[in-house]
């Protein structure tokens, strides 16, 4: 996100706000749009520019948010805070040509089922107004807003799907945008119908992955499918049926039922988890890991199922690899109240599992099998964590570099990016310096700038 440019665009709206509120009213009129108390002294538009100055970066993006959630903006003043808010959001890229052929594959599905949703939709992302002063001088209201209810919800055809795209700016988006738009325009909220939902799915996509993109069902809502557009070149197309983690060693463990792939663990169960429930579109948040394990375990008090998730999470962790205890560890203190919300840091997740040995396997072997973390985050995004150490890179007998491991190493990390995991590496040694725990927790930040994971 460029916070300069949200920074700079946000302060005169902050200012302008002085009418708001009375001079006594300020300290509490600022703390409800996130925003710290500010002085006692100066003109109440030097106030709020006091405390507008001395907000952090990471804070400003919260109270633009508020801004557009309370309607406290214009909708041209609204649309540019949402392209700032928006532009590190993770989205395929769909040009312009992608963009008109996708408007005339449409014309030939239901555009939408409830009518009034999909005007919700469109007043959400677009700049649409009714002339307030029609009705008043007795003409006729030409405003964009009464042409789609005239063209597009009275007399359904009269405009093509093209005209509307052009109408209300999706050419001109920013992909951000337009990828909201289609994703609106798959739901459930505004294709009531399953049949004609998938239908629109169907007919999208078949333009849509001609620009490497496409709408993936990544979870249910309201009994409806849920679609998110996606690149088909980064998240993984599939979406996860089970994971198997904290496990020190291999798990022996054996399908109970193979049609509806259930797994269960033959020795050792207390040895590893199995987490074997739905993942949403919102991924696998430390909140959704907590309450699957209270129940497990039967732990009604969240403080107790907390320290005890926690401390069975870091038991399985190698006691040789004080790095990999050290990231682990910062994340937690980094984040505190935060953590609920945010994608769980699952250690030692087993990636693949085969019944027989490498030396049984012989050349058709797995190379690697198990993950040093896994976050799943919203959208089908997998991101790997791994903490290098000898056995990575070299012979940990000899404490030499040994060419054939490294060349393993790296066939398998291509292999997880091609399935499409994004792999991230630590050097142990990196993990033992001094600011180790400093850049672990930069490391996150920015990860979860990248996606947009408010903490």
């Amino acid at each position: 996100m460029d916070f300069s440019a949200l920074r700079d665009f946000l302060r005169p709206l902050i200012g302008n706000m002085k009418d708001s509120c009375t001079h006594g009213e300020l300290p509490a009129f600022c703390a409800a749009y996130g925003m710290p108390v500010p002085d006692d002294e100066g003109s109440k538009r030097d106030r709020l520019y006091a405390s507008f100055d001395a907000m952090a970066d990471a804070d400003i993006a919260r109270t633009a948010a508020l801004l557009i959630e309370r309607g406290k903006v214009s909708l041209t003043v609204r649309n540019r805070l949402q392209d700032l808010l928006w532009m590190d959001d993770p989205c395929p890229v769909i040009p312009l040509r992608f963009r008109r052929e996708l408007a005339g594959s449409l014309q030939q599905v239901s555009l939408y089922g409830d009518a009034r949703r999909f005007n919700d939709l469109l007043k959400t992302l677009w700049i649409i107004e009714h002339d307030p002063w029609a009705d008043l001088v007795g003409r006729q209201d030409n405003s964009l807003a009464a042409e789609i209810d005239r063209h597009v919800f009275r007399n359904p055809g009269d405009w093509t799907v093209d005209y509307l795209f052009d109408q209300v700016g999706a050419y001109d988006a920013s992909d951000q945008r337009f990828v909201r738009f289609i994703e609106g325009m798959a739901t459930g909220d505004v294709q009531p119908d399953v049949t004609d939902q998938r239908e629109f799915v169907e007919s999208a996509n078949r333009v849509l992955t001609r620009c490497g993109a496409h709408l993936r069902e990544t979870g249910v809502k309201n009994g409806y499918p849920e679609y998110s557009l996606v690149s088909l070149y980064s998240a993984s197309g599939n979406r996860p049926k089970n994971i198997i983690f904290a496990s020190s060693s291999k798990p022996d463990l054996r399908f109970r039922d193979a049609i509806n792939n259930d797994i269960e663990i033959v020795t050792d169960a207390d040895k590893v988890l199995v987490y074997d429930r739905p993942i949403s579109n919102e991924g696998v948040r430390w909140q959704d890991l907590q309450a699957w394990w209270s129940e497990l375990q039967g732990i009604e008090n969240d403080d107790q199922a907390k320290a005890s998730l926690y401390k069975r999470l870091r038991s399985c962790l190698p006691n040789n690899s004080p790095p990999q205890r050290l990231l682990f560890a910062s994340f937690f203190k980094a984040f505190g109240q935060a953590v609920p919300g945010l994608p769980a840091l699952l250690p030692e997740v087993w990636l693949h599992w085969d019944p027989k040995t490498v030396r049984e396997r012989g050349a058709d072997a797995l190379l690697r099998f198990r993950m040093d973390f896994l976050l799943l985050l919203p959208h089908g995004i997998r991101v790997v964590i791994e903490v290098d150490g000898m056995h990575h890179y070299g012979n940990p007998d000899t404490r030499k570099a040994d060419a054939h491991r490294y060349a393993q190493m790296a066939a398998g990390d291509r292999d997880l990016k091609l399935a499409g995991y994004e792999v991230y590496r630590y050097g142990a040694s990196e993990l033992l310096a001094d600011n180790a725990q400093a850049n672990v927790v930069a490391f996150f930040h920015k990860l979860f700038r990248r996606y947009n994971l408010t903490l």
